[in-house]
């Protein structure tokens, strides 16, 4: 599971398994009943795996596989690790307000070097907005790091769960 590149926040994996994606997805529900380490929610071919509440902190990962019917005795799992929805939208939202301050302030320098007066505070302000940008960047790798044992926890879940049902990870690069 290839977590060590720097620059993507959300890490993505694929695999081909060698299993009817519906078998899998059963797997994936019957495993809800017999294990209480790992919230597991199953809408059509998508898996949400989460730690319960009580072990959750603010940058835990979740897991959303996705689990497509290449053939009838074959499919493919599509792998997303992530902060909550929650957190992800907060985060996103305040990417976008941060542009948008600093497409806004320079409007507001251009206007003002345009009218020939002082544009120092907004160009100022539009260096400020980089520099939270770049804070926000690195809040979001810190957290990914920190929950880099979780991230792992949760893979290993979902290999143990399919190892379990016949599928063979060794065929996976």
């Amino acid at each position: 599971m290839p977590v060590n590149n720097e620059i993507v926040l959300r890490p993505r994996f694929k695999m081909n398994l060698n299993q009817n994606n519906e078998r899998l997805l059963k797997a994936f529900e019957d495993a809800k009943t017999t294990q209480k380490e790992f919230i597991i929610s199953r809408i059509d071919d998508h898996v949400f795996i989460k730690l319960p509440k009580a072990k959750q902190q603010f940058w835990s990962p979740q897991l959303h596989l996705e689990i497509n019917e290449v053939k009838d005795s074959s499919s493919k799992l599509h792998g997303l690790f992530g902060p909550n929805p929650t957190v992800w939208t907060m985060f996103m939202f305040l990417h976008f307000m941060v542009a948008g301050l600093f497409i806004a302030f320079g409007i507001w320098a251009y206007t003002n070097w345009n009218l020939e007066h002082d544009y120092a505070i907004q160009l100022s302000l539009m260096f400020l907005m980089v520099i939270v940008w770049f804070a926000l960047y690195f809040a979001g790798s810190i957290g990914k790091a920190s929950s880099k044992n979780e991230m792992h926890d949760l893979y290993d879940f979902m290999n143990r769960v399919l190892e379990e049902n016949g599928v063979d990870l060794n065929q996976n690069p």
